[in-house]
């Protein structure tokens, strides 16, 4: 089925778009390595120029560059590139760890900002009691 951007919109719009609409989140597909290695052989079996090859591609929703890709690591001897490569996991340990360095660094700047402020404030309370010192004292009135 085929989908106009404005019958995509129109689908935003109305609300209609639900979590299992495969269109609500793109998910990147991942390959086994013995698929791989599988799409690999088959592919190189065709002569070069082969309908077969291309037929093999359109079956597997493969483009050329998945096949020059996987053929420069499986051709550099790498077997563990072929397997998809997969985030470090943090403990949750690291996780609350990094939380609350985060969490330090922001109420550091925070105190630094209002030990600033207070400084400005006590600057401009000890210039305005000078003003008004000053105003008290009128040059022209005589004891």
């Amino acid at each position: 089925m085929t989908m106009t951007t404005a019958s995509l919109f129109a689908r935003v719009h109305d609300g209609v778009v639900d979590e299992t609409d495969p269109a609500a989140r793109p998910r990147r597909r991942t390959f086994t390595a013995e698929y791989k290695s599988q799409i690999l052989a088959e592919y190189d079996s065709y002569p070069v120029g082969a309908e077969q090859r291309g037929a093999l591609l359109r079956r597997g929703g493969l483009y050329t560059s998945h096949i020059a890709e996987w053929r420069r690591a499986r051709d550099a001897g790498v077997r563990h590139a072929l397997t998809p490569k997969s985030k470090s996991r943090r403990s949750p340990a690291e996780i609350e760890l990094e939380r609350l360095r985060r969490r330090n660094e922001r109420l550091e700047a925070e105190l630094a900002r209002t030990k600033t402020a207070l400084d400005i404030v006590g600057k401009a309370h000890a210039l305005l009691e000078l003003l008004s010192e000053s105003a008290d004292f009128d040059p022209k009135q005589k004891p």
